[in-house]
């Protein structure tokens, strides 16, 4: 994150704009938007310009620069055509800590101007950190479409029943459970419409109502987070993700997945590997019952799908036992996600025409798999946490008769930025896995399809990053 997004209270504020051209009056025109009082300074200014500052109690000096006009600003944008008047403003800004903006000189400034989407009192700012002022623009040109000008009045009335829903309600949860139910539902669709005085009364009607309202009981959301790509996610996830109080994810959750979350959700790592636990899965299903009695809607986020060797049934059952509400958000499961990104189709009309998942976590270095089923002609063999194993999966399958030559792949970290793909053969595999060292999570697909990747891949990591 190069810069911090944060907002200013500049109502009433004494803010210093160097400058009189067209980027001065554009810079002014928003800062005295927000209230702020400015002071413009420059030898030469444009009467359009000046007439708007003094219309708005503003003050004109038409001077050149000096740092005593620095004295008590708490803001300074430098708008000039000078390269060495920015950079001055720039150093004697910073040396009285006062937030600096050099107008297109980002390398100058302690702060930047976003591009803004005013909905007032919502306000949605978009910036790339000054390397791409053009593509900020674009961003809220598409958030300007799907933010209703309404927006602001739907937040107007929200502000004006603040206080009396916060007497209401007597916890957080409660309180976000309400307004959730306000900002989504029928008053929403009202104010939408036009009809702001009938969605204070439904506002009203639904607060003094309002013991129907009071969550008493959590629920938990069992969630699958897809292996790796934020863009894999569903909608009804990403809804879930954000409605959360508390979230309890593991290591297969990549971590921009888990940044999508709520932010004043607590997060709980519950993260497994391989003979290291930081919960106990049965710890990890009481927590979540205990937390969702408290009133609390938990987000269990898994990698992949929470029914494909991701422990969901377990998780879930616990809470049926206990009549805890709980919905199940399917997610790519891994051995979807690692193949299309590998450009490695799991069934094909030429090649196979059924695929199989099996789990190849070999329980202390033993190989009890039905060997035999899994090699058949036609089908592709998808192992999920092999990598510890793979040794002994290529020998076991090529002595139940598998082509030595057959075509496998090894998927590491599969549809994210360190996507990596390994082609060998059984017979080679491997001997190739300790010349290129791989890390989990990994899945490894055997079959014929394998032979397709070189001619189908399109996923390029690099790019992706």
């Amino acid at each position: 994150m190069k810069f911090l997004p944060l907002f200013f209270d500049l109502k009433g504020k004494s803010v210093l704009v160097v400058g009189g051209g067209e980027v001065a009056q554009r810079k002014c025109t928003l800062l005295m938007k927000a209230g702020a009082v400015v002071t413009l300074l420059a030898p030469d200014v444009k009467a359009e310009l000046e007439s708007l500052v003094h219309t708005q109690g503003g003050h004109v000096h038409k001077e050149r620069y000096c740092d005593t006009f620095l004295v008590s600003k708490i803001l300074v944008v430098a708008a000039t055509n000078d390269p060495q008047v920015n950079v001055q403003i720039s150093q004697d800004a910073q040396s009285r800590s006062i937030p600096i903006n050099v107008v297109d000189h980002p390398e100058l400034c302690t702060f930047i101007f976003p591009a803004i989407v005013d909905r007032s009192p919502i306000i949605a700012a978009v910036s790339s950190g000054g390397s791409s002022p053009v593509l900020a623009r674009l961003l809220r040109a598409k958030l300007e479409t799907v933010l209703p000008a309404t927006y602001g009045k739907l937040a107007t009335l929200a502000e004006r029943y603040r206080e009396k829903v916060k007497g209401t309600f007597t916890t957080i949860n409660q309180r976000r459970g309400f307004w959730e139910s306000v900002l989504q539902g029928q008053v929403a669709d009202m104010v939408f419409a036009g009809k702001d005085k009938e969605a204070e009364s439904l506002l009203i009607s639904e607060l003094d109502a309002k013991q129907t309202k009071i969550r008493e009981k959590g629920e938990v959301y069992l969630v699958g987070a897809g292996p790796g790509d934020p863009d894999l996610l569903t909608f009804k996830a990403l809804r879930l993700m954000q409605q959360a109080d508390v979230v309890l994810y593991d290591r297969l959750v990549s971590q921009p997945i888990v940044d999508m979350c709520r932010r004043d959700a607590d997060r709980i790592y519950v993260g497994k590997s391989r003979s290291q636990h930081a919960v106990p899965q049965d710890e990890i299903n009481q927590l979540l019952v205990k937390l969702a009695k408290e009133g609390r809607r938990v987000l269990r986020l898994k990698g992949g799908d929470p029914f494909i060797f991701g422990r969901g049934g377990e998780e879930i059952d616990l809470l049926a036992d206990e009549g805890v509400p709980f919905q199940v958000v399917p997610g790519i499961t891994a051995a979807s996600g690692c193949a299309a990104y590998s450009g490695i189709p799991l069934t094909h009309r030429d090649y196979a025409q059924s695929v199989r998942f099996v789990t190849g976590h070999l329980k202390d270095n033993s190989a009890n798999l039905p060997w035999a089923e899994l090699v058949h002609p036609n089908q592709t063999i998808v192992f999920y946490m092999g990598l510890m194993g793979l040794s002994i999966i290529c020998r076991e399958l090529q002595q139940h008769g598998m082509n030595p030559e057959t075509p496998i792949a090894l998927v590491q970290k599969g549809t994210t930025k360190d996507h990596k793909v390994v082609i060998s053969t059984l017979e080679q595999m491997p001997a190739d896995i300790q010349a290129q060292p791989v890390s989990a999570p990994t899945l490894i697909i055997v079959g014929e399809v394998v032979s397709l990747h070189d001619k189908l891949k399109w996923f390029d990591p690099e790019a992706h990053s």
